[in-house]
Formats: C-alpha cells, structure tokens, sequence
C-alpha cells in the first residue's frame, strides 16, 4: 500500500494551483449537485484526488496524520479573502480543562491541517479553481502561535471560572469557541479558525 505524508500531499495539490474543481470532479464521477442540491462534500473528495489519497492509499501513519480543509475565498480589490471561518475540533469540556495548549486536540489537529484555498463564484456556479494550498508552518515559539495559545488559555480559564454555557464566538483574536453549526438551540462547541488566521496562513504560503 502506497502512504502519502503531508509534505507529499501538499506537493500534489500545488501542482493543481488554477485548475477547476468541477472539471476534476466530473472527470472522476464525483456527485457536485444531487437532487437539486450541492454536495457539500464534493470539493473535499476531489482534493483527496488531487493529494493522491486514493483508492489503496493511506495518510502517513504515527503522527504524520492531516486533514485537508477546503475554505471558499473571494477576490476583493486584487486580494484574496475567506469567505468563512474553518472548524478545527469539537471541544471536549473535560479535556479543554486539563490540557494545556501543546497538549491539546486543538493544537494537535490546528498544526497538520492543510488548507487548500478555493475561489468562490457565488452558488450554483460551474468554477471553482484551486488557488493556494497552505498549513500552518511555524515552530511552537513563533508569535502568531503564541497568540493562539493566549486565545485557547483565555477560552481555557473561561471555561473552569465560568462554565461550558459562557464560551462564545466573540472571544479570540485568532481562534473562537462557538456553538458548532448555524445555532438553532445547540449546545456543543468547536474551535473554529478566525477568518484573519486562515487569510494570514494563506498569505504567508504565497
């Protein structure tokens, strides 16, 4: 079985940087709309694809793990910007209050997800071309981590003073704790990327 490490991933996807999504997808017989409906997991298959995560290949095992993220970008005044925050992991409110910041699942899963920038034509639309493909490349004492760690200790500390029902969305200069989803009486929460850190990584790759 051939394993494909994230450094190959990310070579693999570059090499599709300006190629349309929905040309690939129909290329493989990946499903873009169903029944009137977007797939909304599509383009995350059709990156697969292009990382060469397919059929008897597996993901780098014992630690080299990464999930691969598509964030819809919008072209605004010649920049690139997201269009959306991006999940990084549920919170475990137990865990959230035992682990520190470089031991928790946050963390962990924040440093080996690879974000592949994908441009934004609005719904429906028959383009959807790869533009940057990014992860979050700095060691552990480099500024904007250690920003990131202020955002998850402050959201840490809020939890054990205050309680698992305070965490909002509005605490956070780089990463938010909020409620997992559009609302509609959840009660769980995710930390979720900030759309600045995601156009920061974005931008320090290009």
């Amino acid at each position: 079985m051939k394993i494909i490490t994230r450094a190959t991933a990310i070579k693999n996807l570059r090499r599709h940087i300006g190629v349309d999504l929905k040309a690939i997808a129909l290329k493989y017989k990946i499903t873009t709309y169903e029944t009137g409906k977007q797939n909304k997991g599509w383009k995350g298959l059709v990156l697969e694809r292009l990382a060469g995560l397919e059929n008897n290949v597996s993901k780098a095992p014992n630690g080299l793990t990464y999930e691969l993220k598509s964030v819809s970008f919008i072209h605004k005044n010649n920049k690139l910007f997201p269009k959306e925050t991006m999940a990084i992991t549920m919170i475990n409110p137990t865990e959230l209050k035992k682990e520190s910041f470089f031991e928790s699942h946050c963390w962990s899963k924040l440093k080996t997800i690879i974000i592949c920038a994908v441009e934004h034509n609005g719904i429906n639309s028959h383009e959807a071309k790869l533009l940057s493909v990014a992860s979050l490349d700095f060691t552990e004492d480099d500024s904007i981590i250690l920003e990131i760690k202020n955002d998850y200790d402050f959201i840490r500390n809020k939890l054990i003073t205050q309680g698992f029902e305070c965490l909002t969305g509005k605490d956070g200069r780089w990463i938010q704790a909020r409620t997992k989803g559009p609302g509609h009486g959840s009660v769980s929460r995710a930390f979720y990327a900030r759309k600045a850190l995601v156009q920061k990584i974005i931008e320090i790759a290009n």
